[in-house]
């Protein structure tokens, strides 16, 4: 969820349904317990959905953890025992999320339990996918004169997206910060021309140790975040690596070719930060999904899941932005026609981004291993990105 200036307000947990409910729901409050949802939402807020057995048996823990809040139903109004119970857990500082969709805005005078359900929330969520634009704003409008803060939901374009900029919406949630915007006529602007050429630099095929370094030396803050990153505790080397030409070595032409792809990448302070860390994270997931290939397939395993959100990067269409690159064949078919050998991989980690990879279709094998990819590509990915946000004293 995202305010109107890019910037995080949550994050929203999504559990897949499980025959198990009580399994599930137990493991989810382990999570909780032992900091792994707070680890992994970097200490934002997160908002999560329980059963209703838990909500009424175990949804006290909440109260310990202030920056965990509850998603509740309109339906929960017709449940006397869970709204009462909803009432002593706002009453003492939970944060509830009323997932109101596309239903009508309950009214005192003709719905005294759900208007009561509305005045313990302090975010309401409302589907701008289904309500029509006259009536999303009003019930918008509505909501917000009540002191309410209210989030758009399923915001998947960017048209959409623009419409509720202009209601007055606290954050906007929704699949089309991954998606690039439709333009007539693709123009970079100053900033991502210099990044595109930088990354046409690095892609050169002649391009050694000293010709990666003498790439950035006229970017200080670019090499001061690249040697930043490669000497922090993180990697653990054995020594300090004082120049690029020193970290190529040490680590391999690729790798520091991709590294300070990924540092560029990350300086560009005009594009949504955490649109930057989900290019982050797929370009970790598909360097780790290659395993299996040698390393220099990795490598490239790694561009192809960065470059994948390119085009929404640089606002233009992804063969207008590959003509300013000399990428290897490979990486242009995956990231164009989804074909070769990386293309299966970008096509898993879109699946698992998108809560797609369900276990009725996929091993429960898989899915472990993909669980186990994504938390360390997040920690990588958070990890790059403090670099990447650092300036030179």
């Amino acid at each position: 969820m995202l305010d109107r200036e890019h910037q995080l307000v949550a994050y929203e947990l999504l559990l897949q349904p499980d025959d198990d409910e009580t399994t599930l729901m137990h493991r989810v409050l382990s999570t909780i317990i032992d900091g792994s949802v707070t680890r992994l939402a970097r200490d934002n807020r997160v908002f999560l959905h329980l059963s209703r057995k838990s909500l009424l048996e175990q949804s006290e823990l909440l109260l310990r953890y202030p920056r965990i809040g509850l998603v509740i139903e309109p339906d929960y109004a017709d449940d006397e025992a869970l709204l009462e119970h909803l009432q002593s857990l706002s009453q003492r500082g939970c944060t509830l999320l009323l997932d109101q969709g596309a239903r009508p805005i309950p009214q005192a005078s003709s719905d005294r339990a759900a208007s009561a359900l509305l005045a313990l929330a302090r975010f309401v969520r409302l589907d701008a996918r289904r309500l029509d634009p006259a009536t999303l704003r009003e019930q918008c409008e509505h909501l917000h004169a009540r002191g309410l803060q209210v989030i758009a939901g399923h915001v998947d374009d960017h048209e959409t997206c623009h419409r509720c900029m202009a209601l007055p919406f606290v954050a906007i949630q929704g699949g089309y910060l991954l998606l690039p915007e439709k333009v007539e006529v693709p123009v970079l602007s100053p900033n991502r021309l210099s990044v595109l050429r930088l990354l046409r630099a690095l892609e050169e095929e002649n391009a050694g140790p000293v010709e990666l370094g003498q790439v950035i030396r006229n970017d200080a803050i670019l090499s001061y975040k690249l040697l930043g990153c490669v000497n922090s505790a993180y990697f653990a080397l054995p020594r300090q690596l004082k120049s690029v030409e020193q970290a190529a070595i040490f680590f391999g032409l690729k790798r520091i070719r991709n590294w300070i792809g990924t540092m560029a990448l990350s300086g560009m302070h005009d594009r949504p930060p955490e649109l930057l860390r989900a290019a982050l994270i797929r370009a970790h997931m598909c360097e780790q999904l290659a395993q299996s290939m040698p390393r220099e397939q990795r490598e490239m395993a790694f561009t192809a899941g960065l470059f994948s959100l390119l085009d929404s990067l640089m606002c233009a269409p992804m063969d207008f932005v590959l003509e300013h690159i000399p990428l290897a064949a490979d990486i242009r078919n995956a990231l164009l026609q989804r074909e070769g050998p990386f293309a299966p991989l970008l096509e898993q980690v879109i699946q698992w981004e998108a809560g797609e990879m369900r276990s009725g279709d996929t091993q429960p094998q898989q899915i472990r291993r993909m669980a186990t990819v994504y938390l360390e590509a997040t920690r990588w990915a958070d990890h790059v990105y403090a670099f990447a946000e650092q300036r030179p004293n």
